[in-house]
């Protein structure tokens, strides 16, 4: 009995419990409900012992236990003399002294305060929704008597910034991998996942600080994640290996995914209804600055070999580490400009901070009045409604247990409320809505990143078969006595014969040698790229210094060759790696050969990347091509709508991949870039709009950082499956970006419009 006492015990304590917090947390409606259960829970079990309270093994704490009034004590007295002649209904059962209720008034009493409190949360809700539709109708007549002026344009320029820090994340490694590559030692997997790792960071990101910024706020989010974008990025160009290089692109990824997010939805709450659309796409202006910054960084720092330095073979630092220490910059302006400026009120708001709200907005009110000729105008609003929020943050004494248990729970505590606002977004109020934003940015991502990577690389093939169209060929010369001392570019050479022949300072890019006979010949500091011997024989050569390392690919070999192993892969001598290892000597003989004094360095393959220019020349007319699709969609967005602006674009965009199958040459290719990238911005900035209206201001950046991760996802699928088909044919990836933004466009007019709308 003392077991069941104990645990009926702590059912009662519980109960107490659970409604402190439901009267704590609800309306008016809720107290007097729980009142009501107490009243009748109270009548139909305590009603006969309210004389002996005081004799009870427990004790009723605060009332939660109350009697029925001196009826109920004449009753009590009535029943409680007797243990004779009781009826069934009435009689007393063990352990009823000790204040334990029966079951049935347990049972009842829990069906009653499950109704109670359904019904009270319901009405919660209620009222909640009522509160934030004045809130909305309030706040935006409050942001029309601040007026749009010095305050707004100051936020712009901020957060301009950060949104361009983000632009140029996404071209850094492209820009720096024909340059890394050889530093590093990267195979071909390794440039893939470099080039991915970054898109992937972005995804992790900008779905973390998307929802720690409804809860946290956003000014605070975006400077951690700017901080953690600026710092990585900083270490990022130090490093010297490749897994420590690639964890910190990841981590910078990581801080610069949450700027999209945060940007537009911070900056969306200090803009009127009739401000809103037109100011957000000024805003996108950023990014293509961002793009056209990180171009011309690249082309005026990476080519100059000079600027550079190196420590022994153990430390280098060439001028492709400068271009990414350049490219942290706009990340840590951002952060110092960003210290300035106020948190949104809105956020405030919404989360019971009145007065905190009030002198955000009273600030930009006398801002944008001060800058207007008009300081003597007053803040006029006195009272703005609020929003309790349901689920505060827990807050823990810091005497009670050891700091990282106090950590731990205010931890999960978050995450599990990060996590709630997330699934809020699914239900059946908004799950329509998100679905389809889902669909359409998933296929305007698919679409958008795989063929802006798809065209470089297709540029880049075209000029690989104009290139090979090229190539010299000779037969069956013999060569005797000559030195080889300058280039040999784009040539085959098929059953020549050389004797005692030196090759001294060579340099071979896309040579090969074809059954061949190197006879008494010498190899010295020969660079190459691209170069082969196939089927060659080598009798009484001597290399030296060429790169070459370990025996030959059979037949004799000399028994004073050098035994090196190639040496540190990232230690690299000169600008131009060597690529004369034993891999290029495919199916050779070589009799009494020998190897001395290898030159050290990375044992792979790598091009002459003379191109270099053209792949950030090709970027930056891409880039700068949006700016008249920013343009106009900046002047119309409040004209036409979100919905007409992003299904016009999409379809301008789809017809445009039609125009790719006359992409026959290298122009070609980069006016079709530039005509893609004009047409398709306009849809990208009503997209952004559209996804910051739709949502509510305590689910806004949660829902966009979701959607932007989605982005994020959806373009490293894009990138993988249409470079698949470089060299192989047009027709798969010209009908899956028409078919990916035909889909997206239709489900876009699908979407409910929010222009004339307040910010909900």
């Amino acid at each position: 009995m003392d077991e069941s006492f104990r645990d009926r015990t702590a059912f009662i304590r519980g109960a107490k419990d659970i409604a402190k917090e439901v009267k704590r947390h609800a309306a008016k409606k809720v107290s007097k409900g729980m009142d009501r259960v107490q009243d009748e829970y109270t009548k139909r079990s305590y009603s006969r012992f309210e004389e002996e309270e005081d004799d009870e093994d427990y004790a009723p704490q605060d009332g939660y236990y109350r009697g029925g009034g001196e009826g109920a004590n004449e009753e009590e007295g009535a029943s409680s003399d007797a243990t004779e002649g009781h009826d069934e209904e009435d009689e007393i059962y063990e352990g009823e002294y000790q204040g334990i209720p029966r079951q049935d008034s347990l049972k009842t009493g829990e069906r009653l305060g499950a109704e109670a409190a359904a019904g009270a949360f319901e009405d919660g809700e209620g009222q909640r929704r009522k509160d934030r539709e004045e809130l909305a109708q309030q706040y935006e007549l409050i942001l029309q008597e601040c007026g749009h002026g010095r305050f707004q344009w100051t936020l712009y320029f901020v957060l301009g910034l950060a949104l361009m820090a983000d632009g140029v994340e996404v071209f850094v490694v492209g820009f720096v991998l024909p340059s890394a590559e050889k530093d590093m030692c990267l195979s071909d997997s390794n440039k893939g996942m470099l080039g991915l790792i970054v898109y992937l960071g972005m995804m992790v990101g900008a779905f973390l600080w998307g929802g720690l910024a409804d809860r946290l706020g956003r000014r605070q989010c975006l400077l951690i994640s700017l901080s953690v974008n600026s710092v990585f990025a900083f270490f990022s160009s130090f490093v010297q290996g490749y897994g420590t290089f690639l964890f910190c692109r990841l981590l910078s990824g990581v801080g610069i995914g949450g700027s999209i997010p945060i940007v537009f939805s911070y900056f969306s709450e200090f803009l009127a209804q009739e401000k809103r659309g037109e100011h957000l796409s000024w805003l996108c202006m950023f990014w293509m600055i961002g793009g056209i910054y990180a171009s011309a960084m690249a082309w005026a720092i990476i080519p100059h070999y000079g600027w550079s330095f190196q420590m022994g073979s153990a430390y280098q630092f060439h001028s492709w580490r400068v271009f990414v220490l350049v490219c942290a910059f706009p990340s840590v302006f951002a952060i110092g400009a960003l210290t300035t400026m106020p948190e949104s009120p809105r956020f405030f708001l919404e989360n019971g901070k009145h007065d905190e709200a009030w002198m955000v907005l009273k600030q930009v009110h006398d801002t944008n009045m001060r800058a207007k000729g008009h300081p003597e105008r007053v803040f006029s609003v006195t009272h703005i409604k609020t929003i309790k929020r349901e689920d505060e943050l827990i807050e823990i004494q810091s005497d009670t247990g050891t700091w990282y248990r106090r950590w731990r729970v205010r931890f999960l505590n978050l995450s599990q409320q990060v996590w709630s606002n997330f699934q809020q977004c699914f239900t059946p109020e908004y799950r329509r809505v998100t679905l389809m934003m889902m669909a359409v940015w998933f296929t305007m991502s698919f679409s958008y990143y795989g063929l802006t990577v798809w065209f470089p690389d297709m540029i880049k093939h075209l000029q690989n078969i104009e290139y090979a169209s090229r190539t010299k060929l000779f037969t069956r010369e013999k060569v005797r006595n000559f030195t080889f001392n300058f280039t040999l570019e784009n040539q085959i050479h098929q059953g020549g014969e050389y004797f005692n022949d030196r090759f001294i300072g060579l340099k071979m890019k896309s040579v090969i040698f074809e059954d061949s006979l190197f006879d008494n010949c010498y190899f010295e500091d020969v660079t190459s790229s691209n170069t082969f011997f196939k089927n060659c024989t080598f009798i009484s050569t001597f290399f030296h210094n060429t790169g070459r390392s370990g025996a030959g690919c059979g037949g004799q070999v000399d028994a004073h060759r050098g035994d090196g192993d190639g040496g540190d892969p990232t230690n690299t001598l000169s600008p131009i790696p060597t690529d004369l290892f034993e891999y290029k000597f495919i199916n050779s003989r070589m009799v009494n050969t020998t190897f001395s004094q290898n030159k050290e360095g990375c044992q792979l393959d790598f091009s002459d990347d003379n191109n270099a220019y053209m792949i950030y020349f090709v970027s930056f007319l891409g880039t700068l091509a949006v700016l008249p699709g920013n343009i106009v969609s900046a002047l119309l967005m409040d004209k036409i709508g979100r919905l007409r602006m992003l299904a016009g674009s999409s379809v301008m965009s789809c017809v445009s991949c039609f125009f790719l199958s006359f992409g026959n040459s290298e122009s070609a290719m980069i006016a079709l870039l530039c005509l893609f990238g004009g047409v398709s911005i306009a849809s990208w900035n009503a997209l952004d709009v559209l996804t910051v209206e739709l949502y509510p201001s305590d689910k806004r950046t949660t829902a966009f950082g979701f959607l932007n991760a989605l982005c994020k996802l959806a373009a490293v699928l894009g990138i993988s499956i249409f470079t698949s088909f470089v060299g192989i044919t047009k027709a798969v990836p010209i009908l899956l970006a028409s078919a990916a933004l035909a889909l997206g466009s239709s489900l876009a007019l699908k979407l409910p419009e929010t222009r004339g709308q307040v910010l909900q």
